[in-house]
């Protein structure tokens, strides 16, 4: 009875358990939910704690060595030569664009005309066209001349080293004959016409950088054929080749080697003169902070004579490069010829002879530099010359010089110089010569010769686009012969001049020039009284600028 509950209680339960099964919902998903209070964290990184000391406070001052190098170039000293030189036509303000036209009109110059062109690629290549023309007309009966220049220039730089330069051209001078005496003469206008013409021509080679062997080399060679207008025409054609070498030994030592050949060939109607010199240079250059020494001797030939010149050049430097004393002891050789005694004197008449004036120098001296913006140089010189050619007038109307040589002739010369400089846009200079002659043999005077010479530049660009200039000549007057009897001595001279140039466009500026602006009737020389006052404008046309 007992088992039968059992079993009948387990049947219902077994029943009531399908019934479940059977109604549950087939379609719903089956899931799982997972229930727990577990969170995962993660740990927290460490972290450095910076913590910067302040710097310990250091009151000493640091010390700061610098090196500049001088602004300023100061080149070895070159004494000039001492010459008589022709009154310098008065320059105008430089324009110093690549290409331009500069044209102007004034009451002496009818007209003026100067030109410049630039070509090349600037890194290779460089050539220039330069090109002037002038007619002047003064006060004074036939007082007139005339001027044309024409040269092209130009440098080639070769992948090898190498760069090759050269120039050729032409030029004309005119001058009237107008310083005769009496003024009541009167001679026809064609007899009074002198002219100069001269065609030349320069090749040069350089090494730009030593060779291998510490070699620098530079030989070239000037050629110039000269002429006249007379009826008896008088040619004359200048050869110079110069073969310069340098032998670099080490950053302290240099040895030069310098041979120069200098020929004249001067032809009028049946007289021929042969005027030539040779001469070897050898010298050793030693160069340190203390000094610098220039040593050797010139041997030469002019023409056959054997002549043994010195070649003595010092510089001692102090500390801080602002003064250098200077001590030389040099000869040298000016040429004589027909070309260069027309550029002294242009009323020159036709020479008879040609000498070569040789020279010796020696001298003291100091130079160097006040502050980076004064510059100065000073000397003392006792010079000593053979064949020094002096000028006089011819004996019968004067209006012509001739050429008389002094077989020696001592001076006492005295050279100072101060300049100022702040840049490009201002710079000023004084320069003075004088001349102490003595011991002049063969003629009773140096004629012709200035015993004082003054010069001033000032040139000051105001504004970006305003420059003004002005400059002024003043020397003692030179002793001159008056009808092959009579010593005189001339009168002082002054010329005072001034210029202004300014932009009004940017390819056009306009200027002006004045000279002699007191109307000084000075001779440099004698006979002939240089221009008046007188004035000069016009245009400059630029293109192609920098």
């Amino acid at each position: 009875m007992r088992h039968l509950k059992i079993l009948s209680f387990s049947t219902i339960a077994l029943l009531l358990f399908l019934t479940d099964i059977c109604a549950q919902d087939s379609t719903k998903r089956r899931t799982i939910d997972i229930t727990s209070v577990f969170k995962p964290v993660l740990r927290d990184a460490s972290k450095i704690n910076f913590q910067a000391s302040p710097p310990i406070s250091d009151t000493t001052r640091p010390r700061l060595a610098y090196n500049i190098p001088s602004q300023y170039l100061f080149l070895t000293y070159q004494p000039g030569e001492l010459k008589p030189v022709a009154l310098q036509i008065d320059s105008t303000l430089q324009w110093e664009n690549i290409n331009y036209i500069k044209v102007g009109v004034g009451n002496v110059h009818l007209p003026y005309i100067k030109t410049g062109f630039s070509f090349g690629d600037g890194k290779n290549t460089f050539f220039n066209v330069y090109a002037d023309q002038f007619n002047s007309k003064g006060n004074l009966p036939n007082q007139k001349s005339n001027a044309t220049n024409v040269t092209l220039s130009g440098d080639v730089k070769t992948q090898n080293n190498l760069e090759w330069n050269g120039s050729v051209g032409f030029k004309t001078d005119g001058y009237n004959l107008y310083g005769y005496r009496p003024d009541s003469l009167k001679f026809p206008t064609d007899s009074l016409k002198q002219s100069f013409t001269t065609y030349h021509a320069k090749l040069g080679l350089r090494n730009i950088n030593p060779t291998e062997f510490g070699l620098l080399y530079k030989p070239n060679v000037d050629v110039s054929v000269f002429y006249d207008n007379h009826d008896v025409k008088a040619t004359e054609t200048n050869s110079v080749l110069n073969l310069p070498l340098q032998k670099g030994i080490n950053e302290n030592f240099a040895f030069n080697l310098d041979f120069t050949a200098n020929l004249t060939n001067y032809k009028r109607d049946n007289l021929t003169i042969q005027n030539n010199v040779f001469y070897v240079q050898p010298s050793l250059f030693v160069k340190s902070t203390n000094f610098n020494l220039l040593a050797g001797v010139t041997p030469s030939w002019d023409n056959g004579v054997f002549h043994l010149l010195p070649n003595f050049i010092a510089e001692i430097p102090t500390s801080d490069q602002r003064l250098t004393f200077q001590a030389g002891w040099i000869g040298y050789y000016d040429k004589g010829s027909y070309q260069r005694y027309a550029a002294i004197n242009p009323w020159i008449a036709q020479p008879t002879a040609l000498l070569n004036t040789r020279a010796q120098e020696i001298y003291g001296g100091i130079k160097g530099a006040l502050n980076d913006h004064f510059t100065y140089a000073a000397k003392v010189g006792i010079n000593k010359y053979w064949n020094m050619p002096l000028f006089v007038n011819d004996s019968i109307d004067g209006k012509t010089f001739l050429i008389r040589y002094a077989s020696s002739l001592t001076a006492l010369q005295l050279h100072g110089e101060i300049g100022y400089t702040r840049g490009e846009e201002f710079t000023a200079s004084v320069a003075l010569n004088i001349n102490q002659y003595s011991n002049v043999q063969n003629q009773a005077a140096p004629w012709g010769l200035l015993p004082l010479e003054l010069t001033t530049t000032v040139k000051w660009q105001v504004l970006k686009d305003l420059w003004i200039k002005g400059d002024l000549w003043t020397f003692d007057g030179a002793d001159y012969l008056v009808d092959n009897k009579i010593t005189n001595k001339g009168n002082p001279g002054l010329d005072v001049n001034a210029g202004i140039e300014f932009r009004i466009t940017r390819q056009l500026n306009l200027w002006l020039q004045m000279n002699n602006l007191f109307n000084s009737k000075y001779q440099r020389w004698n006979q002939y009284q240089v221009y008046g006052f007188n004035i000069l404008g016009g245009i400059i046309f630029s293109f192609g600028q920098k």
